[in-house]
C-alpha cells in the first residue's frame, strides 16, 4: 500500500465516523433534489459484446453463455436472501446520500472542509449510479469488447498539498457476523471486489479506488472504544490501480470474447456455482464428457480436505446439473 492509499482510506473512515457521530442533519431540499435526479435519469444501454465490472469474478462458462444470449435463471429464492440483497443495495444508497450531506453541511458543523466530494456531470448530478453509467470500448489481447456499468461513486480527494486526486468508490455490505469486518478477519478486500474496482478504474480513469465495507451485523449497541477499534462496522481499502492490475483483470473478458467468437465454450467452474445466474443454461450446454469430468471433480473433492461448506456446494451443483439434464440426453 502506498502512503497516499493509506491516507485516503484513513481520511474516508475518519470523515464518515465523525459525520455519523454528529446529531442528525435534516435537509428536505437536498433530499428532494436527490429524488428529482432519479425521476428522469439518463438512459445508457450496454453495447455488445459487454462485461459488467461486477460480473468479472463469475464463472467463465456463465459469462460465455450470457454473451451468447442464453436465458437467465428466474428461480424463486429464500426470502431472507432477497432481503439481504436489498439491504446491500440500500447500504450503497445510504452512504451516497450521507456523502452528499457531508459536502453541503460538514464544514458548517465542524469548521473543517471535507476532503471528499463527488464529481458532477454536465447537469450537476453526482457521478454515481445512473449518472455515471457508461460503456467503454476496450481492446485487449487482440479482442474488442465493452466494459459497461454504473459505479458507486467517482470522487475527488484533496491531498495535504491541495492536489485534487480522482478516487473511485465501491460500496459493499456484510451481514453475517460483526467479526466479518474485524481487523483480524478482514485484511484486504475480497478478490472479486478488487477485480470490480480495477475494471471501474479502467473505465473512469482512476488511479485510486476505495472499496468500502459496511457491516450490518453489530457486536452490540454499547461498545467500548477498544471493542470498536478491534471490530469496526466500517472498513475501507484504497487500491492503487496500475496498468498491470488492469491488464490482469482484462485477461478474462478477452478470453471469454475469443471463446464466443470461436465457438469454443470455456470450462464450467464449480467454485463459482453458488452465484451463477445461468445455472440451467450451463447444465444443458455441457457435453457428456464435460459432465463426466465435473462428476469426477466432485468425487475427488468429497474425499479431500476441502472445507465442508465447499463440499456441499460442489455436491449441490452436481445434483442440480444431474436433475436438469434428465430427459434431455
Amino acid at each position: 500500500m502506498t502512503g497516499l492509499s493509506a491516507q485516503i482510506e484513513g481520511d474516508l473512515i475518519a470523515l464518515l465516523d465523525d459525520w455519523f457521530s454528529l446529531p442528525e442533519v435534516f435537509d428536505d431540499a437536498l433530499d428532494s433534489q436527490i429524488h428529482a435526479w432519479y425521476v428522469s435519469p439518463p438512459k445508457v444501454w450496454p453495447q455488445k459484446p459487454y462485461f459488467s465490472p461486477s460480473s468479472l469474478g463469475s464463472c467463465p462458462r456463465e459469462l460465455y453463455l450470457k454473451a451468447k444470449g442464453a436465458k437467465r435463471d428466474n428461480f424463486r429464492r429464500p426470502p431472507h436472501q432477497a432481503r439481504q440483497a436489498k439491504m446491500g443495495t440500500l447500504t450503497g444508497d445510504m452512504i451516497q446520500r450521507e456523502l452528499l450531506f457531508i459536502e453541503k453541511h460538514y464544514e458548517r458543523l465542524t469548521g473543517n472542509a471535507p476532503r471528499f466530494r463527488f464529481l458532477r456531470d454536465e447537469q450537476g448530478r453526482p457521478r454515481f449510479e445512473e449518472f455515471a453509467k457508461a460503456n467503454v470500448k476496450v481492446t485487449h489481447n487482440g479482442e474488442t469488447f465493452y466494459l459497461s456499468g454504473a459505479p458507486d461513486g467517482i470522487m475527488e480527494y484533496i491531498t495535504d498539498d491541495g492536489e485534487a486526486i480522482r478516487v473511485g468508490l465501491e460500496i459493499k455490505s456484510k451481514a453475517s457476523t460483526a467479526a466479518k469486518t474485524s481487523h483480524y478477519s478482514m485484511r484486504e478486500p475480497d478478490a472479486s471486489h478488487r477485480q470490480q474496482a480495477t475494471a471501474y478504474a479502467r473505465m473512469f480513469g482512476c488511479s485510486y479506488y476505495v472499496v468500502l465495507y459496511l457491516n450490518l451485523a453489530k457486536k452490540g449497541w454499547f461498545m467500548s472504544d477498544e471493542d470498536y477499534a478491534k471490530t469496526p462496522d466500517l472498513r475501507a481499502f484504497c487500491l492503487r490501480i496500475t496498468d498491470e492490475d488492469i491488464a490482469q483483470v482484462l485477461d478474462k473478458p478477452a478470453y471469454v470474447t475469443r471463446c464466443v467468437r470461436e465457438g469454443t465454450p470455456p470450462p464450467l467452474s464449480l467454485d463459482d456455482w453458488t452465484f451463477n445466474g445461468f445455472k440451467t443454461a450451463c447444465a444443458l450446454d455441457l457435453t457428456d464428457d464435460e459432465f463426466a469430468e465435473l462428476i469426477e471433480v466432485n468425487h475427488r473433492a468429497q474425499h479431500s480436505n476441502m472445507s465442508a461448506s465447499k463440499k456441499r456446494d460442489y455436491a449441490a451443483a452436481i445434483e442440480f446439473i444431474t436433475e436438469t439434464r434428465k430427459g434431455t440426453l
